[in-house]
């Protein structure tokens, strides 16, 4: 684990902004990339992406601090590391998508051609991203004493609050590899896809199980319990298990409807 990639005198670089960074830059390349392909002039892509990044970032943000509402009443002083933390990704990808609409809207872009290249940029931001939680010490897992897969955090800069020197399931680098092959897997499929926005659907639908699985092993509690709590993981359900219940719903919607919006030209 390497919290600090860089410090010299008073510059701090953190290894983590730097991976979010290198994230959101591969999305731009991918995205500027592809949307010449599909016709789109890229100086206005550049800018929607920009954006719906940055509204996403702070969705992201918005969204943990709602969610977690009475733990940030009842420890106030905590506000700060909200600065610092990547906040939840269905927030961030929520406020993103919205921004995105709005744009979409404003330009007269093709939604279902646009988000289709948006959907492997995602993926592959979110792989980076991934990677950048590992190195804080972030939305880590739940303990593994008899996982050979195990990791443990003990760097002294660490200041996510997961627990140090104990084995711990590598829940970051699970999702991380996942989004990486979902990535892969959307941009291969894109060649091949049969109408608009299916490439967008599967993103929705894929990304949405991987969430869903990874959740029976994380072990940071700031993510709230529809019913049950994190020492009964599998008879229980987290609010981002319910979010990706209710994503898989929308994936398999938008494809139906995206299929039915093409076949009608």
């Amino acid at each position: 684990m390497l919290p600090i990639l860089i410090k010299i005198g008073p510059i701090t670089i953190r290894t983590y902004g730097f991976l979010l960074a290198v994230g959101v830059l591969s999305a731009v390349f991918i995205l500027h990339r592809m949307s010449k392909k599909e016709g789109f002039p890229p100086e206005i892509i550049s800018n929607l992406a920009f954006f719906s990044i940055l509204s996403g970032l702070l969705g992201a943000k918005l969204f943990l601090l709602v969610t977690e509402f009475g733990y940030y009443m009842k420890y106030p002083a905590d506000l700060k590391y909200l600065l610092t933390s990547a906040g939840t990704f269905y927030g961030g990808l929520i406020f993103g998508v919205l921004f995105a609409a709005w744009y979409i809207r404003k330009y007269r872009l093709d939604f279902r051609r646009l988000v289709d290249i948006a959907g492997p940029a995602i993926a592959l931001a979110h792989f980076f991203g991934r990677l950048g939680c590992f190195s804080a010490g972030c939305c880590w897992g739940r303990e593994a004493e008899n996982c050979s897969l195990a990791v443990q955090f003990s760097h002294a800069d660490i200041e996510t609050g997961v627990p140090l020197h104990t084995p711990l399931y590598p829940t970051q680098l699970m999702e991380a590899v996942l989004n990486l092959l979902n990535f892969i897997f959307l941009i291969l499929f894109y060649r091949k896809k049969k109408f608009a926005g299916q490439v967008f659907a599967l993103y929705v639908f894929n990304y949405s199980l991987i969430r869903f699985a990874v959740e029976f092993f994380r072990g940071d509690s700031d993510r709230g319990y529809v019913f049950g709590n994190m020492n009964e993981p599998f008879t229980s359900l987290s609010v981002p298990q319910l979010i990706s219940i209710l994503g898989i719903g929308t994936a398999i919607i938008l494809y139906r409807v995206f299929k039915k919006q093409a076949a009608n030209g």
